[in-house]
């Protein structure tokens, strides 16, 4: 197979994760590492490919610095390299970083969901795009940031990334692991199609229940749909059991190993049935067959596809986001934004997307303010 050329825009945990990852195979792909710390990017690089040789692997990769808030700048490095696929796990702040916070606090502050902090996740991919499509070229793009939202609101202007990552993926091992314990079977002879927002997945790995939203779930072993033997409450009870895993800055070894899955299906193009959220900019995530061009949804009989986004639309819902609008401006639902107005003094009900960089400044400063009364 012909090498591609990938290019990774970020290394924080999930992007330095996935570099690991990406560079213990023996498959020859061209890797070029994008960011704005040089020094960081040049030892982490090292790292990666040094720790990579040492496991008999001979990855051809390189770093360059870049700067997403110089979109011309941007353009410019993306059409240089002429990547086929960009893997962007960019963010102006990782949903991670209030898991750091006192206990109580965080769980006070984790009630108002994912959405509130849209423009934290959204900024930085919606300039990566803009460079995307100035440099005219068929590329890829693979997004990591809240892509159950952010590709939905960019597909509304042209601007969606080709699929995203983690989220849905994440908690299909524990549930395969589930099912095949229930039914007593190996875990190879079990496949299953889940559809679900972020606000579920996340549910379902944490607190082994939906939370009332709404998602779809199949259970094939070797091919045949067994879905009505399941005890549905006893496999989400053992997601915070025996297969209970670490969250937080943690658990995104899993979203890595997601991002992993993604990269190599579309730089292969595999074939393989995988799980992922945002396909070609749809709402949520779905089971989908990873190819060159990205995730085809893959529907059971049951189910239809205009079904399948309503079911996402809603868990969106659940997650703080109340509607997107054509143009892409969104509406946050009033119950978890009044959650950031009680503890942050931060309000927004509707944004566009022209705003959503001056709204994450706004976001930023108050949560400075109010994590500094926790350290």
């Amino acid at each position: 197979m012909e090498p591609k050329r990938i290019m990774l825009i970020g290394l924080g945990n999930v992007g330095a994760h996935v570099l690991d990852m990406i560079l213990r195979t023996h498959l020859t792909h061209k890797i070029l590492v994008a960011g704005r710390n040089q020094q960081y990017l040049h030892q982490r690089t090292n790292l990666s490919a040094l720790s990579a040789i040492q496991l008999g692997f001979y990855p051809d990769v390189k770093y360059t610095e870049l700067d997403l808030q110089n979109i011309e700048q941007t353009a410019h490095t993306i059409s240089v390299f002429k990547p086929d696929i960009i893997f962007s796990s960019v963010s102006l702040q990782s949903w991670w970083v209030i898991t750091k916070l006192p206990k109580p606090v965080f769980e006070s502050l984790d009630e108002a969901q994912l959405g509130p902090w849209l423009p934290m996740h959204l900024t930085l991919v919606y300039k990566l795009m803009q460079a995307v499509k100035q440099t005219g070229l068929n590329i890829k793009v693979i997004n990591a940031s809240y892509p159950d939202v952010v590709n939905p609101i960019l597909n509304k202007v042209g601007l969606s990334p080709t699929i995203g990552v983690g989220n849905v993926a994440n908690v299909i091992p524990g549930l395969r692991s589930s099912i095949a314990l229930t039914l007593d079977k190996s875990l190879e002879e079990v496949e299953i199609r889940l559809f679900a927002h972020h606000y579920v997945s996340h549910r379902l790995s944490h607190l082994g229940n939906a939370g009332g939203a709404p998602f779809h779930l199949t259970a094939l072993v070797n091919g045949e749909n067994l879905t009505k033997f399941l005890d549905l409450n006893t496999v989400l009870d053992l997601l915070t059991t025996k297969f209970k895993r670490l969250g937080g800055l943690d658990g995104m070894l899993i979203t890595a190993a997601s991002a992993t899955t993604v990269i190599n299906g579309m730089a292969n193009n595999t074939g393989k049935i995988i799980h992922a959220p945002a396909p070609n900019g749809l709402p949520g995530g779905y089971p989908v067959r990873i190819n060159a061009q990205g995730g085809e949804v893959i529907l059971p009989d049951d189910l239809t596809l205009d079904q399948a986004i309503r079911l996402n639309e809603e868990g969106q819902r659940f997650d703080g986001i109340d509607k997107i609008e054509q143009d892409g401006t969104v509406y946050f639902t009033d119950k978890e934004m009044n959650i950031m107005n009680y503890l942050l003094g931060y309000e927004c009900r509707k944004m566009t997307l022209l705003e959503s960089e001056d709204i994450a400044n706004t976001l930023r400063l108050k949560y400075i303010e109010f994590a500094k009364k926790y350290r």
